[in-house]
């Protein structure tokens, strides 16, 4: 066992962790964040992505011991005194999330993009982003519900809304 310590959510942590254990275990079972979910355990949904220092990755595949002096956040960061974020509130106006398995993830990838978007070359404003850039920044999230065209729009929602 080796102890390791992090930023979760706003918070410093220290917790003790098996070498071969990969992040998402760790979340689950020592923190008991469950809303970061296991869909296939390879890497292929995106059920269990999380931001880990502003870049989205899939948490079941990240070796734990690769987190020590890390920021980590999860969806449950974004509830903000029982407020929702501005994500979440789109994701439910504009329908986007029906079983609710993958919007987790499917937020927390969206949040990555929203937050770097002004850094993303291809569209100059918020008003301009293209389906075909939301599309590609959640590329690595599987959805088997919505066929996608309710959380395109969320996503462009929000940053129509911040512009």
């Amino acid at each position: 066992m080796t102890k390791i310590s992090f930023i979760l959510n706003g918070d410093r942590v220290e917790t003790w962790v098996k070498e071969h254990e990969m992040l998402l275990e760790v979340l689950r079972s020592n923190f008991n964040l469950k809303g970061t979910r296991e869909g296939c355990g390879m890497g292929e949904c995106g059920a269990c992505t999380v931001l880990v220092d502003g870049k989205s990755i899939n948490s079941c595949l990240f070796p734990i011991l690769e987190i020590d002096g890390k920021i980590v956040e999860t969806i449950e960061a974004l509830n903000d005194k029982g407020e929702f974020h501005p994500l979440q509130q789109s994701f439910l106006d504009h329908g986007a999330s029906q079983c609710g398995f993958c919007t987790p993830g499917m937020i927390m990838s969206a949040k990555a993009f929203i937050d770097d978007y002004p850094a993303t070359p291809e569209s100059a404003t918020p008003e301009e982003v293209t389906e075909a850039e939301i599309k590609q920044a959640l590329a690595g999230n599987l959805c088997r519900c919505t066929g996608y065209f309710q959380i395109i729009e969320a996503v462009k929602a929000v940053l129509k809304e911040q512009a």
